[in-house]
């Protein structure tokens, strides 16, 4: 398999700063901050609802590299979590009624320990999600991952770009859309897809490009029949996802001269309705060293939960957190165009 490019890290180049990024976003002239927008909605300071899912990275390592990777993730990445960060999860979970645990990455099954915290939140009757970028799935050091995942009735939430192999590649990497199918195809045969095994298995699509996702209810009864009659592949729904204009997608949007524009489009597409189900509502999030995010993106640009509560799995107060304000900024606003995204799709 051949790598679309490197990570923005092992480059060296201005854009693998967090800071340069939010000096990138915030320099644009946008006819709106997203405070103001979500204070037209009545939303601002934004709060969450609750906290029912717990999202876990585990590290940055990954077998690919993506145009579009918003963690930066890659081979040459290093950071993972270690068991005993882990353990201060499960111990969080063990004193919550947490429900969800979803699990991402990088690639996290290549976190040594990810196989010990999928038991140990089992042990604790928790709902886990692997966000899995299939061709994982097929390495050697791998072996058996797949029948681990089914045993231990993991959700496992994937990402394909399209069911054109010509898309999937120019986003994710050549052989990635052959060996994604090839994956499909055995979470299939272990029962994943089928709605009768409780299996559930989820696929991930983002636009190929400066533009938003089209219907997300639409695109599943597509991809639904086109992945059935090409390759006899079942699965049980599929999720859009925005692409946020970070990391990586923000080097492409500035060297393709498409991040104004991009930007002035998600502004415009601003959704009142989907940022009341934007993700950080009822997420926490946690880096792969124990820090507090709101969210996934956030966590990215290291913009950490406000000062006034906990920052660390290890000071985890449920109470406090669940009355913090929510840190927002301009890359937001891809979580509120259109139909809305987050890590479970369309918000509306």
């Amino acid at each position: 398999m051949e790598k679309t490019l490197s990570s923005l890290l092992s480059r060296d180049v201005p854009l693998a700063s967090t800071r340069e990024q939010l000096k990138t976003l915030r320099r644009l002239p946008l006819a709106s901050e997203f405070s103001d927008a979500l204070a037209v909605s009545g939303l601002h300071p934004l709060r969450p609802t609750g906290i029912d899912i717990m999202q876990i990275n585990v590290g940055k390592l990954c077998n690919q590299t993506c145009v579009h990777c918003h963690v930066d993730a890659g081979p040459d990445r290093r950071e993972a979590m270690t068991r005993e960060t882990m353990a201060q999860c499960v111990e969080v979970l063990k004193r919550t009624a947490i429900q969800t645990v979803d699990v991402t990455g990088g690639a996290p099954e290549l976190n040594p320990n990810f196989r010990w915290l999928v038991r140990q939140c089992r042990a604790l009757n928790r709902h886990v999600i692997d966000r899995c970028n299939l061709t994982v799935l097929g390495l050697a050091s791998q072996s058996g991952l797949a029948e681990f995942l089914a045993e231990y009735r993991v959700e496992v939430v994937c990402s394909l770009p399209h069911y054109r192999a010509l898309s999937t590649d120019a986003q994710r990497g050549e052989g990635v859309f052959e060996q994604s199918i090839k994956q499909l195809q055995r979470l299939n045969s272990l029962g994943y897809g089928n709605e009768r095994s409780g299996l559930r298995l989820v696929l991930v699509t983002n636009p190929v490009g400066a533009f938003l996702p089209a219907g997300q209810a639409s695109l599943e009864q597509e991809w639904k029949r086109e992945l059935d009659r090409r390759y006899g592949v079942r699965f049980n729904a599929l999720y859009t996802i925005v692409n946020m204009p970070i990391s990586r997608f923000l080097e492409w949007l500035v060297g393709s001269s498409n991040l104004e524009q991009y930007m002035e489009r998600l502004v415009r597409s601003y959704n009142g309705v989907a940022a009341e189900s934007v993700m950080c509502r009822n997420t926490i999030s946690i880096g792969w060293d124990g820090k507090l995010f709101d969210c996934d993106f956030n966590q990215m640009l290291d913009i950490p939960v406000e000062s006034s509560g906990p920052r660390h799995i290890s000071e985890f107060d449920l109470e406090a957190l669940e009355s913090r304000s929510i840190v927002v900024d301009r890359h937001c606003f891809g979580c509120t165009a259109g139909m809305g995204s987050s890590c479970s799709g369309a918000t509306v």
